[in-house]
C-alpha cells in the first residue's frame, strides 16, 4: 500500500501483509504534535477506507527509550484556547479512527508511554512492551485530564479501582505491574519487543482477513451490549463469512492437509 512521505512517521510494509507504523520524533520522545496528529489520522483513515494488502499493523516508536511521551507541551505552551480546541479535535478524530480501525493493531511499546502515548497504546488491540518501559497518565498533574479515551479504555482493561489509582495520582506504573494488571500482554527484553510483535502480526496476517475483521468488530461492539444482544450480533458477524471464498478455501485446505491461501474474499 503506497503511503505519502510523512513528516512525523515512518510507514513500511515489512512483510506482504504486515504494515509497520513508527512514531518518528525521537528527539522529543515521539511527542504528539499537530503534524503527527494529521499524519496518524491520514494513515488510519486510509486503512479504514481500503486496507488493501495490510492485514495487521504494528505500531511502535523510534528509538529505544520512549514509545510516546504524550502531547507536545512545547508546541502547546502559550497556545490559545481556540487553537488548543482545534488541535484536540484533530487528536480526537485520530484516536477514534484508530480505535474503530477494522485491521488489528498491535502496539510494540519500545519504551515509556505517558499521557497521550499511553492512551494511544490503550487504543490498540493489545500490546507487548519493553521490560524497561513505564506507563502513566500524567494529565492530572498538568491541570487537565485524559481526553483520548484514558478514563474509559483503562478501566475497561484493568478495572475501575486500579484505573482510578493511575488516573488520580498521575504516578508511573512499572512494566511488571502493567503486566500483572493486564495493561500489556507480555514483557520482552527491549531489543526483542518489535520482533515479538512482528511474530504475532505474522500469525494474524496468515489467517483469513475477513474472519479477523469480523472477530475484532464482534469483540468491540459486542462488549458494549447486554449479553443476549451481543450473542445475536456475533451470529450476524459469523453469517457474513459463510458465503466467502476464504471459508471454502479454509475447509478445503483442512481436508487436503495443506496450508490455506486466503485472499480476503
Amino acid at each position: 500500500m503506497p503511503f505519502p512521505s510523512y513528516a512525523t512517521l515512518r510507514t513500511e510494509m515489512v512483510e506482504p501483509h504486515v504494515l509497520q507504523v513508527t512514531l518518528n520524533r525521537p528527539e522529543v520522545g515521539n511527542a504528539l504534535n499537530t503534524q503527527m496528529g494529521h499524519d496518524l489520522y491520514d494513515v488510519w483513515t486510509r486503512l479504514t477506507e481500503d486496507p488493501e494488502d495490510a492485514r495487521c499493523v504494528v505500531l511502535t516508536g523510534a528509538g529505544d527509550r520512549i514509545f510516546c511521551s504524550g502531547g507536545d507541551l512545547k508546541e502547546r505552551n502559550g497556545m490559545t484556547r481556540e487553537a488548543w480546541t482545534r488541535q484536540h479535535e484533530l487528536f480526537e478524530r485520530m484516536y477514534w479512527t484508530l480505535v474503530d480501525l477494522p485491521v488489528p493493531v498491535i502496539a510494540a511499546v519500545n519504551g515509556h508511554a505517558y499521557a497521550g502515548g499511553f492512551e494511544m497504546m490503550l487504543s490498540c488491540d493489545f500490546a507487548y512492551a519493553s521490560s524497561a518501559a513505564r506507563f502513566a497518565l500524567t494529565e492530572v498533574t498538568l491541570g487537565i485530564m485524559p481526553g483520548a479515551g484514558g478514563t474509559q479504555n483503562l478501566p475497561r482493561a484493568i478495572g475501575e479501582r486500579r484505573a482510578k489509582e493511575i488516573l488520580l495520582t498521575g504516578k508511573p506504573v512499572s512494566a511488571e505491574r502493567a503486566l500483572q494488571w493486564g495493561i500489556v500482554n507480555e514483557l520482552c527484553e527491549p531489543a526483542q519487543v518489535l520482533g515479538h510483535a512482528m511474530e504475532t502480526a505474522r500469525s494474524i496476517a496468515a489467517n483469513a482477513p475477513l474472519s479477523v475483521r469480523q472477530i475484532k468488530k464482534s469483540v468491540r461492539y459486542g462488549g458494549q451490549m447486554e449479553l443476549r444482544t451481543a450473542f445475536r450480533f456475533e451470529i450476524e458477524a459469523y453469517n457474513h463469512l459463510i458465503g466467502t471464498e476464504d471459508r471454502l478455501e479454509g475447509v478445503a485446505a483442512f481436508n487436503e492437509k495443506r496450508k490455506a491461501q486466503f485472499k480476503g474474499r
